[in-house]
This record gives C-alpha cells, sequence and structure tokens, in this order.
C-alpha cells in the first residue's frame, strides 16, 4: 500500500512539473471536461454573471437598467440552477466536471438576456460570438499551458537574448544596410507619415503575423527533431503532445524576435532624433503627425513627433520579419537555438519516460 501512495504521489509530481513546463498534454487522459474547462468554472461563473450587463441599454433611464440588470442576474442564476438539478447537483453547486450542456449554457444563456429585454438579435449573435471566442481562448490558454509557457520562456530569456545578440552581431552589416538605408528614405516616412493611424497598426500586425508564419509553419520540423533526440526509446509523441510542445518552441521564437525588433525601434527613435533636424522628418513626411514634443538635447534642439515613431515601429517590424526568417532559414542560427531548447527540455522528457513507467 505504502509503494502504490508513493507511486502517486510522484505522478502527481510529474504532472504538477509538466504544467508548470507548459507541457500539460503529457499528462495522461488529458480532457478539456476534467482538466481544461472544469480548472476555469470559477472564471467561466464569473463571466456568465457579469454577462447580466446584457439585459441594460444606455438609452434607459438608470433605475431601469438597475432593474433590468437584476433581472437578467436572476434568469441567469435561475438557468444555471435548472441545469445543475437537471446533472443531479444541488442547485447552485459549480460543478465539479464542465461538460458540453454547461458550455452550450455559458454560450447561449447570456445571449438570450438582450433578445428577452430589448428584442436585440445582434447582440444575441455577438454576445454568442464572444463566449464562443472566450471559450476557445480559455482551451488554449489552459489547454496547452500558455500562460505556463510564456513564464518557461521568460525564465530563459536571458540566455536566449545572450545568444539572440550574437546572432545579431552575425547579421547586424546586412541588417543595418537594410534598416538605414529604409529609415532615411523619404518614401518610408511619408507612407508611415501619411498612413491613417488605424492602419499603422494593421500594417505593422501583417509584418509581424508574417513573420509569426514562419515560425509556425517551421515548428514542426523542429519538433520531429527535438523527439528523434530526447523521446528516443520512449513511447512517441501524440499529435497534441507534439502541438504542446511546437506551441513552446514558437513562444520561445517570439519573444527572441518581439525583443529584438522592440530594441531595434527603440535605436530608430534615438538615432532619429540626432541624425534628423525637427524640419528633415516634416519635410521628408509632409506632416509631424498628430502631436510633436520639442526639447533640448546636449544643447540643441531635437523633436520628438508622432511620424518619428511610427516609422520607427515600422523599422522595428521590418527588422523582426527580416530576423525571423535568419533564425529559421541559416542552419547555425536554428542549431543554436535548438541546442538551447533541448538542453531546457531534457529533463522533461526524461521525466515523461519514468512517468509512463509508473503508469504502466
Amino acid at each position: 500500500m505504502g509503494d502504490q501512495d508513493d507511486a502517486e504521489h510522484d505522478i502527481g509530481a510529474y504532472e504538477r512539473r509538466f504544467r508548470r513546463s507548459g507541457l500539460p498534454l503529457f499528462i495522461e487522459d488529458y480532457t478539456a471536461s476534467e482538466d481544461i474547462f472544469t480548472r476555469a468554472a470559477p472564471w467561466l461563473a464569473l463571466v456568465f454573471l457579469g454577462e447580466m450587463l446584457g439585459a441594460t441599454e444606455l438609452e434607459w433611464p438608470f433605475l431601469l437598467n438597475v432593474v433590468a440588470a437584476l433581472g437578467g442576474l436572476a434568469i441567469l442564476v435561475a438557468a444555471f440552477g435548472l441545469l445543475n438539478r437537471a446533472r443531479g447537483r444541488r442547485f447552485l453547486e459549480l460543478p465539479r466536471e464542465v461538460g458540453w450542456p454547461e458550455l452550450t449554457a455559458f454560450v447561449l444563456v447570456p445571449a438570450l438576456l438582450p433578445l428577452i429585454f430589448g428584442g436585440q438579435w445582434r447582440q444575441f449573435f455577438g454576445i454568442a460570438a464572444g463566449n464562443t471566442l472566450f471559450l476557445l481562448l480559455v482551451y488554449l490558454v489552459v489547454g496547452y499551458g500558455l500562460i505556463a509557457t510564456v513564464f518557461w520562456a521568460l525564465s530563459r530569456m536571458a540566455d536566449e537574448l545572450a545568444a539572440s545578440l550574437g546572432r545579431l552581431v552575425r547579421t547586424l552589416p546586412l541588417l543595418l544596410i537594410f534598416s538605414v538605408v529604409l529609415f532615411v528614405n523619404a518614401e518610408m516616412w511619408q507612407m508611415f507619415g501619411t498612413m491613417p493611424r488605424a492602419f499603422v497598426f494593421v500594417v505593422t500586425g501583417m509584418l509581424f503575423g508574417l513573420g509569426l508564419v514562419f515560425l509556425v509553419v517551421r515548428a514542426p520540423g523542429l519538433v520531429r527533431q527535438l523527439e528523434a533526440e530526447l523521446n528516443e526509446g520512449a513511447r512517441p509523441l501524440t499529435r497534441r503532445q507534439r502541438v504542446n510542445v511546437g506551441l513552446t518552441l514558437v513562444v520561445s521564437q517570439v519573444l527572441q524576435v518581439s525583443v529584438v525588433a522592440a530594441g531595434i525601434g527603440a535605436f530608430f527613435v534615438v538615432f532619429g532624433l540626432f541624425a534628423l533636424t525637427p524640419d528633415v522628418g516634416v519635410e521628408w513626411a509632409g506632416t509631424a503627425g498628430s502631436w510633436s514634443n520639442e526639447f533640448s538635447l546636449l544643447g540643441h534642439p531635437v523633436e520628438l513627433t508622432e511620424t518619428l515613431l511610427r516609422v520607427a515601429g515600422g523599422m522595428a517590424a521590418f527588422t523582426g520579419l527580416y530576423y525571423a526568417i535568419s533564425i529559421l532559414t541559416d542552419s547555425t542560427y536554428r542549431d543554436e537555438f535548438m541546442a538551447g531548447v533541448t538542453h531546457e527540455m531534457r529533463g522533461v522528457f526524461e521525466a515523461r519516460t519514468r512517468y509512463l513507467s509508473l503508469r504502466g
């Protein structure tokens, strides 16, 4: 009996380690109903009750909105209680297992409030879609250990930044030529200076998104390489476990690229303050943007403008895309990254082998 208790204790310790490492899918029999949505049940209940505001309308008087909110709360609590009774639980008991009936109620019941109190079909579909997206986000964050993965990547950020700086130094000549030529180009200033602000965010997001696509497409090959080196002789990873490992690799690379891009953007802000007089930037772009801040630097007037920040942000996005492609297409950079990841992951894969042995 003591040996069985020790084995169960060790199994629990291994499963906690997998969660902390951002690899919860290494846990056997890991299911959405028991391990994902049930763990997130308190947050789902909080959002569910908060959506009583869907019964209110901005055009209504304050007291009427209070009555409508309380009425919406009563409907939500009653629906929750009736579902509990139908599932054999106490009326106000928090579910120990969240399955399809609870998830369906979470999506549809709050969406009915604006339909009941105001006949708002658009709000009905909007709330239902929003709740569905929220559940997908919960599935990603909890089910694939996204938060733990980010903390894992941050914990090794210092080592990775040192490696990134080494890679950056080797790519610096081409990178500087590529970046500086674009930065001192009047067309670049005109493009970002006259572009609507919303379009600036869209274009910058597209560049970062393209870099993310490169990282995601390359991830399966890195996962196979990692599994071949660390999982030799153990049970092969399942498809979902490979996705979990791939997500860990992608998050680590995204953090590297983001830090490098942010550093390049900050460099061009400082470079622009020193290299460009207040009149030059306005002459190139035709505008200083919606705001500007003029001050003295080393006894000379300089001007920080919205346009300068726009162009520096665009350069950061271009550089981030260039760097993301470089670390994936250059075998030297890719092998250096995998060497660091392999060192960090070796203990987790060894723990998985012992974990599977304990489970028989």
